[in-house]
Formats: structure tokens, sequence, C-alpha cells
């Protein structure tokens, strides 16, 4: 799942390679595990779409990446922060604007991990 302000989350999920869906409203019900990649708002903020859709499916969520600017200092990509604390999940991935090569690559190291640490406690 992501939400995409700029157009820089959109363009850095376009290229993971990946299935992703972005979020049509903060009460969408999503009823599969996902990982979300959002934007930074303001001085460090989750999006407030963002905030409420994670809220409203807090059980499946699995990781967090988020896009942000190295110009805001100790708030650069803080949103994500917040997700993996709030909801005991990893920060997968900070990158900056719409990501790198090298990016795109570790994002999908990290979901690959997550997908197998699933299919693993599934099988428990």
């Amino acid at each position: 799942m992501y939400y995409s302000i700029t157009g820089n989350v959109r363009r850095f999920v376009q290229r993971i390679g990946l299935p992703f869906r972005e979020i049509a409203g903060p009460y969408e019900v999503v009823d599969e595990p996902y990982i979300i990649v959002t934007p930074t708002t303001g001085f460090g903020q989750v999006p407030e779409k963002v905030d409420r859709f994670i809220r409203y499916n807090a059980d499946e969520i699995r990781g967090v990446a988020v896009s942000g600017n190295r110009n805001w200092g100790r708030n650069f990509g803080a949103a994500g922060e917040k997700i993996a604390e709030a909801y005991a999940v990893p920060l997968l991935l900070r990158f900056e604007l719409s990501g790198t090569d090298e990016d795109v690559r570790k994002f999908n190291e990290e979901v690959t991990q997550i997908g197998e640490a699933n299919a693993w406690r599934n099988r428990a």
C-alpha cells in the first residue's frame, strides 16, 4: 500500500516490481498483510490519511518505508520512525525523494525477508 502527495512515492513503487495499491481512503479495508510506503509531511509527521488508514488496518501492517528530503535533517523520514514504533513493525527503508536503484534493491530485499518470516510463522 502506498500514499503519494507529490508523486515521489508513486514513482518509487512503480519501480519495485511488486504488486502495490494506492490508499483509496482512510477507512479502506485491507484483509491481507501489507507494507506501507509513505512520505513524511510537515516537520516529521505521518500524513493524516496514512495515519487513519493504518489505525483502521493495524492488524495487517508488516513494515514501513518512507520518503523524505535530507534537507529536513533529523526529521528526514521521521514518519517512518513514528509508524514503526507505534505498530511495532520494522522501518525497512528511508529514501530521498523517489529513491535510487539501490533503494529499490534494498526495499525488495527487505520485503523478501518479511515474506519468508511470515511464511515460516504460518507453517508453525
